[in-house]
């Protein structure tokens, strides 16, 4: 007789986690029985068991660096050697991506390799040596998206940067450029005026 399993025994025979189980029922790819508890029973015929198994433990380590510009090409070096020690002091095998450019922009070519192989599925652990390396603002979406995508997300050092001032000027006068662009022009003496008086400003801030 094909017996039935509670969520969670289920979830642990199958390797994956309880919140896979709902979304796969809910996107009609398997069916439960329900208790008169309203409890879920999952019969694991269903279930292709050994190729379940495969897909979660064959999934990537992926080791991400990024740096803003050229100029900090030694600190890139700097990430990538603390990432390859990390993770062979783990015993992971792992692939490791690489971006030069700012913590504001989205379309990094290697944030956007790194996107896709979260959404595809294909990454089971992301390393970072810290946060802001992903994303100056709005990493904590990705976060979520590796949560659903039940990727485990590893930050080496949860402190804050000791360049972290210099980068955040940097992004900030980033979008000024861009604003100030727009309103007054690329080229118009007032757009240059702001942007001269922001650089004396953040010079000031990241020299302090």
């Amino acid at each position: 007789m094909d017996r039935l399993y509670r969520i969670g025994q289920a979830a642990q025979l199958l390797g994956v986690s309880a919140s896979t189980l709902r979304r796969w029922e809910r996107e009609g790819k398997i069916s439960s029985h329900r208790t008169e508890g309203k409890h879920r029973l999952y019969r694991l015929s269903q279930f292709n068991i050994s190729k379940t198994k495969k897909s979660i433990r064959d999934r990537k380590t992926v080791a991400y660096a990024r740096v803003s510009s050229h100029d900090q090409k030694t600190d890139l070096e700097r990430q990538k050697k603390v990432l390859e020690m990390y993770c062979a002091s783990h015993g992971w095998k792992f692939e490791l991506v690489t971006d030069l450019g700012s913590g504001m922009n989205y379309y990094k070519k290697g944030l956007k390799k790194l996107l896709n192989a979260i959404l595809e599925g294909n990454i089971g652990r992301l390393v970072l040596t810290h946060k802001d390396r992903l994303l100056r603002f709005g990493a904590e979406l990705v976060f979520a998206l590796c949560e659903a995508r039940e990727v485990e997300v590893v930050i080496i050092n949860s402190g804050t940067e000791s360049k972290f001032e210099e980068e955040l000027a940097k992004d900030v006068l980033e979008i000024i450029t861009v604003f100030s662009a727009r309103l007054y022009g690329s080229r118009s003496r007032k757009n240059q005026k702001l942007l001269d008086g922001m650089q004396g400003v953040l010079k000031d801030v990241t020299s302090a």
